[in-house]
């Protein structure tokens, strides 16, 4: 190696790079330093995590690799890219399980060193492709492929800390990172400072990971075998503080700011599951905020004392996936029944049953709207991408508190795991929940009246907990203890008003109309949709829910940089539905849904609005893909304008 070797710069808008090994190779930890360190920098940024389900699978295999991809860009963009331009696979598992994803011309980092006989036999390679670089037909021969002795290379930088082989080896994906780093400009003291905290205690291998982190810079630095670095400017950005995010750390931090906004203790009741387990984490460090967490001993209880503590005058929330909320189905029947306050978080996962926990699916709707026994609505919430799910948490309280009804909240597996940068609002801009408790009676048992003596009699009064508000439709919210407003509540059908047990049958319709209609109340405090039409000529327009939202406007991107029209509808009330929905699917001709799943969304739209609802499905356990959406898009504009639509000229735009 010579460190005279001159080094090109590069200017590039944007990269997408995967980070990929074995399950117990770090590639989590890289990934997420290297979107950190991206962070720092200002560029927008993506991410998308991807690991195996089980807790350590058969080390050297396909089903046991693991990977990280992080998109960053000098302006907005949306997803976490369709494909890797760059692959860092750290054997030959990681290296066969990616390549079908590359596009030709990528950039493959790969580490020599777990090249043997029995990983490439585990991988299912008859020979090693590395050995055939160069050759015609080569398997790598559309790729520039960089084989690097990534774990000899660590093993040496690190030897003077007098670890085992094992252990030394083990720093290779700080190596790995570090080399990326310098590839594309990253700043490093974020990391430095993050490894001198995560191993404060033990010094031997802090030390060891800082060293294979700058031996990575070095190598790039001074290697022959990288002549050109690359550039990524900042993003422009409006002015605020922002940070890099997950949704389920969003997620926490909007239940914890709706308890402030509302003045509500927030009480979590969760029993862990994958892959909402993150929320449960956090909220449980932030007591100084009043928030109460207890991890259950199942499902069941989760909800259980949830609502209960709904019942005592908090805010409860319970947090969990599909499976979960099977379990909690006829808990949340109760509270509808009662109409407290909860908010259920769905972060969603692959299914039916246990299905595949640890990827991203969106088939949970359908489940969140009618998954109850009887006539037992309720509202839907989902966010759109990692940040909104802050918003998403203190609208679905400010629902919840103001409506007295539990809410479901959709998050899912792509918004849980992957981040962004996220602005951090100011305090004056969150909305204020009002949870208006009942502190007086409201019933009037015997009114006062004047005797015949003259004598006034005073006014008779005990409390009703089922009178309505006029506006809202909801019921007083008392806390226990609170003199004077004792009551009883339970799952056994209301009589209007007074709440006792009632199986009168003109009262049971009654009641069940009054629960759906304050429901469909909900509506009118929704804002208008915003309809992202810019041309005003579109006859397509796309409509999609929750974290499709990237994806979808990825793919309207493409199509407009063609020259075609379209327009753009994302829905984050899904029950109900905001008012003017119906008005606008009346203005396309023809309208898509993109969904992860068989078409629950466009089912719900052609049942209510008869529209001829066209689904764009896709259940992989990941997220659609934008280019793919978009060739879809422009079929359809196709049909609705009677032309030929080619995408061609923008191909390179297609993940944006």
């Amino acid at each position: 190696m010579s460190s005279q070797v001159q080094k090109q710069v590069k200017q590039l808008d944007r990269v997408i790079i995967r980070f990929a090994g074995d399950s117990g190779d770090g590639m989590q930890l890289t990934g997420d330093r290297f979107t950190q360190e991206s962070a720092v920098f200002g560029n927008d940024l993506v991410t998308l995590p991807n690991f195996p389900a089980e807790i350590r699978a058969p080390q050297g295999t396909l089903p046991g690799v693991s990977s990280f991809q992080v998109h960053f860009a000098d302006h907005d963009i949306l997803t976490a890219g369709d494909a890797p331009d760059v692959l860092v696979a750290m054997n030959p598992a990681a290296l066969k399980a990616n390549l079908p994803d590359l596009p030709k011309g990528a950039t493959i980092i790969v580490d020599t060193h777990d090249f043997s006989g029995r990983n490439l036999t585990k991988a299912g390679y008859d020979a090693n492709p590395l050995d055939s670089l160069g050759d015609a037909g080569s398997a790598l021969g559309e790729f520039a492929v960089h084989p690097v002795d990534l774990t000899g290379m660590t093993v040496e930088a690190v030897k003077e800390f007098g670890l085992s082989r094992k252990d030394a080896a083990r720093a290779k994906n700080m190596f790995a990172l570090g080399l990326l780093s310098w590839m594309y400009g990253r700043p490093t003291e974020s990391t430095t400072a993050f490894l001198n905290k995560r191993f404060a205690k033990v010094p031997a291998i802090r030390d060891a990971n800082i060293a294979a982190f700058k031996a990575g810079w070095n190598f790039g630095e001074t290697t022959e075998t990288f002549v050109v670095s690359y550039e990524i400017k900042p993003a422009p950005v409006s002015a605020g503080t922002y940070r890099n995010i997950s949704g389920n750390l969003a997620l926490a931090y909007g239940l914890v700011a709706a308890g402030v906004q509302s003045g509500l203790p927030v009480f979590l009741g969760s029993y862990p599951i994958t892959p909402a387990s993150d929320i449960l984490h956090e909220l449980s460090k932030h007591k100084a905020f009043g928030v109460t967490t207890l991890q259950a001993e199942d499902e069941i209880a989760g909800v259980g004392a949830a609502i209960g503590a709904s019942f005592a005058g908090h805010l409860g929330v319970t947090t969990t996936s599909g499976p979960g909320i099977a379990l909690k189905s006829e808990a949340i029947g109760l509270a509808v029944m009662t109409e407290l306050p909860l908010v259920v978080v769905d972060v969603q996962r692959g299914g039916p049953s246990t299905g595949l926990p640890t990827k991203t699916e969106q088939a949970d709707l359908l489940q969140a709207m009618f998954g109850r026994n009887g006539e037992a609505p309720v509202p839907i919430v989902a966010p759109q991408s990692p940040g909104d799910c802050f918003g998403a948490a203190i609208e679905a309280a400010r629902i919840a508190v103001t409506y007295r009804t539990p809410v479901m909240l959709l998050s899912d597996g792509y918004l849980a795991n992957g981040s962004e940068p996220w602005r951090i609002p100011e305090i004056a801009d969150l909305p204020v929940i009002e949870p208006n408790f009942a502190t007086e009676r409201n019933h009037v048992v015997k009114p006062a009246a004047t005797l015949e003596d003259g004598t006034v009699t005073e006014e008779e009064t005990d409390f009703w907990p089922y009178l309505r508000d006029e506006e809202t439709l909801a019921r007083p919210w008392a806390v226990p203890g609170t003199p004077g407003l004792e009551h009883r509540i339970g799952g056994l059908e209301k009589g209007e008003g007074h709440g006792n047990i009632s199986y009168d049958p003109a009262n049971h319709d009654f009641m069940v109309r009054t629960r759906q209609a304050k429901v469909d109340r909900i509506a009118e405090s929704l804002p208008p949709l915003e309809v992202d039409d810019p041309s005003g000529r579109a006859k397509v327009l796309v409509l999609g829910w929750g974290s499709t939202y990237g994806p979808i406007g990825a793919g309207v991107r493409r199509v407009r940089k063609a020259g075609y029209d379209v327009a753009q509808v994302h829905l984050r009330h899904l029950n109900p539905f905001p008012k003017d929905l119906g008005e606008i699917l009346g203005r396309y001709d023809k309208v898509l849904v993109p969904e992860m799943n068989l078409g629950q969304l466009s089912m719900l739209l052609r049942a209510r609005y008869l529209v001829d609802a066209i689904g764009y499905n896709h259940v992989r356990g990941l997220p659609l893909k934008a280019a793919e959406l978009a060739e879809a898009i422009g079929g359809l504009v196709a049909d609705a304008e009677g032309i030929e639509v080619d995408l061609t000229t923008t191909a390179t735009e297609a993940t944006k």
